[in-house]
């Protein structure tokens, strides 16, 4: 009785099956993606590697043809969406493994960068400023400096000293605070920027859908946390006291750097804040906010010409 592999040969032999494989196999092996490969291991792979991994060398070579022609990301053809073909020599054997492409790279580095760079009411070209963009040697020189060497060295967790940026309206304060975010992505530091009048306003209204401790919680937990124009908000008692007074305890003894801009200086936020919306005034418990302010940051002012006004 003939043995089944013999079958099968004389069965190639009689239909052509041979022939045709044979040609297959010498239109793989003139791929420049399969030639590479095979001369980068030469003193590697053999024929019977090769005639056992045909089919792994043709999906290898559809894919990569496909790379080459890439229509984008949302249009990729390959099995797997943003992924390419390599090809490696595992226990004798051919072995194709997909790794992610550059586009698909970018796309997981952009989502990384929405979740470490948050933001709430903040336009989007603040939060694409960076450094290289900004005249060190002007009218923001000095800001720019002390911006630049806190993104560069914070450590939050371990030093939780921030930044107050004093100055008039329109000088870039917030401009800075956004170099800030976008330096402390790419040290892979998690920050959170808001702009402080429209935050309180949410607050206010999360009382009435429940969700006023988690979205506390979610501003006072963020690495580093920038608020943007404080002191522009109508003064309220609850809002100082029981958000913006929560957020800076936690933030102090947790040592977690906070960011300030403001339109005030320390005396003048302080005066601020003093003021009640039940018609007194609380020096007091505008003092002890200060404290906590004063303690965990370093003042500096943002000099220069209103950069919003026509010229």
């Amino acid at each position: 009785m003939k043995s089944i592999q013999s079958t099968l040969k004389q069965w190639a032999k009689s239909t052509g099956l041979k022939e045709r494989l044979d040609k297959q196999r010498e239109e793989l092996l003139t791929d420049s993606y399969i030639k590479a490969f095979i001369k980068e291991n030469k003193d590697s792979v053999t024929n019977e590697m090769l005639d056992t991994g045909m089919v792994k060398l043709y999906e290898f070579k559809k894919e990569r043809r496909a790379c080459a022609n890439c229509p984008g990301l949302k249009e990729c053809p390959n099995m797997m969406k943003g992924y390419q073909p390599s090809l490696s020599i595992e226990r004798g054997h051919l072995e194709l493994h997909y790794l992610p492409c550059a586009l698909k790279v970018q796309e997981k580095k952009q989502k990384e960068q929405s979740q470490l760079m948050k933001s709430l009411y903040i336009p989007k070209d603040i939060l694409s400023a960076r450094f290289e963009e900004i005249d060190m040697d002007g009218e923001r020189g000095e800001a720019g400096a002390a911006a630049l060497e806190f993104a560069l060295k914070a450590n939050p967790g371990e030093d939780g000293g921030g930044l107050y940026f004093y100055g008039k309206f329109g000088v870039g304060k917030t401009y800075l605070m956004g170099a800030v975010a976008n330096e402390l992505f790419d040290r892979g530091i998690e920050s959170y920027t808001v702009y402080t009048p429209d935050f309180f306003r949410e607050m206010k209204q999360s009382l009435g859908d429940g969700t006023f401790q988690e979205k506390l919680d979610t501003i006072k937990k963020a690495q580093v946390l920038i608020l943007d124009d404080i002191g522009a908000e109508t003064t309220s008692s609850w809002v100082r006291d029981d958000v913006l007074g929560a957020i800076l305890q936690y933030r102090m003894l947790e040592k977690l750097p906070t960011l300030f801009t403001s339109n005030y200086d320390y005396d003048e936020l302080e005066d601020h804040l003093s003021y009640s919306d039940r018609g007194g005034i609380e020096e007091l418990k505008a003092k002890r906010i200060m404290e906590r302010i004063k303690h965990n940051t370093t003042f500096v002012t943002v000099a220069g010409h209103n950069r919003r006004e026509k010229r």
